[in-house]
């Protein structure tokens, strides 16, 4: 006669044989990095030793181009940077203020435009097409093209000396020229909002339609929906969108820190170390920025089913 088996090996058995569940949050988590998977295989085959190596060289000094021999000169670029560069410092607060500038327009058009191709208009496929076609023909090549032949320079402001003394008798000197400039890079901040209007056209597909059903139901108008149903349920793509903003304007073709950075290293005496120290800065600049955008966002950013 067999010995029955012992509650323990019955419940060891049982454990064996229970499927692994993941939770909601962890299968979210493997979605996500599934599709970021060929973009980290990218960065790690073809970005991260180049960014290994420009780090290694910020804290060398190139005593031999052609052989490549260095010497350990520990943080003096980065210090050469800030103390002995008079031009990198101004250039980059130049960045800081194209970005105050841009930002808010290139949001609210964007949105502006994704509402009104979101509607059931006729012809509303053709004009999303026309949205997104700079993103298509905009290259870098194309606009630096565009630019040289005086496209987006004074292009709105053109020929309007007596509108100008107008403008500067009510705002004064000192705001005329802050206002010109905005005016004049309205044409090139435009042409930079296709893939945000794509963004914010996904983001109101998502929006489940009985949120705007029920809000009609209780009386609410559409100013009322948009501020308390819109906005808020859109909040993920906006703070997408600033990111992709701020990254997209400290790397436009016209950003006078990458041009300068470029002049540094590949001219002159092709200072190699000195460049990949100003672009460690420029980069840890604008890391720092964004780990602010996504700290300050934490409270403000809504997402359906987590609250």
């Amino acid at each position: 006669m067999k010995p029955l088996p012992s509650n323990n090996s019955a419940t060891a058995t049982s454990k064996r044989r229970v499927p692994m569940r993941l939770s909601l949050r962890a299968k979210s988590n493997l979605d996500g990095y599934l599709f970021i998977s060929p973009w980290l295989i990218g960065f790690l085959l073809l970005v991260a030793y180049p960014l290994l190596f420009s780090f290694w060289l910020s804290f060398q000094d190139i005593t031999n181009l052609r052989q490549m021999h260095t010497t350990f000169v520990g943080i003096d670029n980065y210090k050469d940077a800030f103390v002995v560069d008079v031009d990198f410092g101004p250039l980059i607060l130049e960045n800081f203020g194209n970005l105050a500038m841009d930002l808010p327009i290139i949001m609210v058009f964007s949105l502006g435009m994704a509402l009104l191709v979101s509607q059931p208009l006729f012809g509303r496929t053709f004009f999303r097409a026309i949205l997104f076609m700079p993103v298509v023909i905009g290259s870098a090549f194309v606009i630096t093209e565009l630019a040289e032949q005086g496209i987006g320079a004074q292009t709105v402001v053109r020929d309007t000396g007596e509108l100008e003394d107008a403008l500067a008798v009510y705002i004064g000197e000192g705001g005329l020229v802050p206002l010109m400039t905005l005016v004049n890079r309205i044409v090139f901040v435009l042409w930079r909002s296709g893939v945000q209007i794509l963004i914010f056209i996904a983001g109101l597909h998502s929006i489940p339609q009985h949120f705007y059903e029920a809000a009609r139901v209780d009386g609410a108008s559409n100013w009322g929906i948009f501020w308390k149903i819109t906005l808020p349920l859109l909040s993920p793509f906006i703070l997408v969108n600033i990111i992709y903003t701020i990254v997209d304007s400290f790397t436009e073709p016209f950003n006078t820190t990458l041009e300068y950075i470029q002049e540094k290293s590949l001219t002159g005496e092709f200072d190699l170390h000195y460049g990949a120290a100003l672009g460690m800065i420029y980069f840890l600049i604008i890391f720092a920025i964004l780990g602010i955008v996504l700290l300050w966002s934490r409270r403000l950013v809504y997402y359906i089913g987590e609250r």
